[in-house]
């Protein structure tokens, strides 16, 4: 068996804010596709591993729960996600393809948006970075790689899509083909998990 701890890994740490407070009915719609959402990433070409949150059911949650600054108030609910994949292309492929496509076709239903047209967002709404293999980052890093990534623009350290970046911390290009390889990958049924 191949040591995966060997291999580098991708971080993707999303973040998001409600426009009204997360039990509002106007949120129905998001929390009706959440599971199959996060079941969709499990299930996803290249998947590692996910967060959970602390008092759910599911995995484990890497550390205390954090917010970036750009979450001011609220009901201390405001979607986000960590997670580790093997490479670059994977979380693009289940990010902008599928069910979870469909989902962010529909953010403007239920999400504060970062910035108006022209101007600069006022925070990511996801970073990218790269961990060794024998890391699992914590929300805290997740946090401070995203604030980052607003503050000092795309570098190693923190990056987006737009501006990737390899594990050797050289700039990157996202490789279509495989984006659309795995996209199609991911469309494939998949049989059910046996039951325990």
């Amino acid at each position: 068996m191949v040591n995966q701890t060997r291999f580098p890994r991708l971080a993707l740490y999303t973040f998001g804010i409600f426009r009204r407070p997360s039990a509002d009915p106007a949120n129905d719609g998001f929390h009706a596709i959440n599971d199959a959402n996060l079941a969709a990433a499990e299930a996803a070409a290249g998947f590692i591993a996910r967060s959970g949150y602390d008092g759910d059911p599911g995995p484990a949650s890497w550390g205390a729960h954090a917010y970036p600054r750009f979450y001011t108030g609220g009901d201390a609910h405001s979607p986000s996600t960590l997670s580790l994949w093997a490479d670059l292309e994977s979380p693009m492929a289940f990010t902008y393809h599928g069910l979870h496509a469909a989902a962010l076709a529909r953010g403007r239903e239920w999400f504060v948006k970062p910035a108006p047209p022209g101007q600069k967002p006022a925070w990511p709404p996801y970073v990218l970075w790269w961990v060794a293999g024998d890391h699992t980052p914590d929300w805290q890093e997740a946090v401070a790689r995203h604030e980052h990534l607003h503050d000092h623009g795309a570098s190693a350290h923190a990056f987006g899509w737009h501006a990737p970046f390899d594990a050797a911390g050289n700039p990157a290009m996202i490789d279509r083909a495989k984006l659309r390889a795995l996209a199609a990958r991911n469309a494939e049924p998949h049989p059910a998990p046996e039951p325990t």
